[in-house]
């Protein structure tokens, strides 16, 4: 198999497929394995600039549970074996 050379975008992506796919994992196995779904929220609250002929709002939130923290390292490990 070819390698892939290292790439900053694949990581970002693979990172963002690998919390998406533990958040639903989480959310799936919660009845059976409920520390899955613990979770805790980190970020900025949005923020808005009017400046009457636009208006930008800005923000960034992290929910965060035990399954997408290992998805991210899956998707880690993924990025290393590229």
């Amino acid at each position: 198999m070819a390698k892939v050379p290292k790439n900053t975008w694949i990581l970002i992506i693979l990172l963002v497929i690998g919390s998406m796919f533990g958040t639903l994992l989480g959310n799936l196995l919660k009845d059976l394995f409920p520390f899955l779904h613990y979770s805790q929220t980190i970020g900025l609250n949005p923020a808005t600039i009017d400046l009457a002929a636009i208006t930008v709002t800005l923000g960034l939130t992290l929910k965060l549970n035990i399954a997408t923290v290992i998805g991210f390292f899956i998707a880690l490990f993924i990025y290393t074996r590229l």
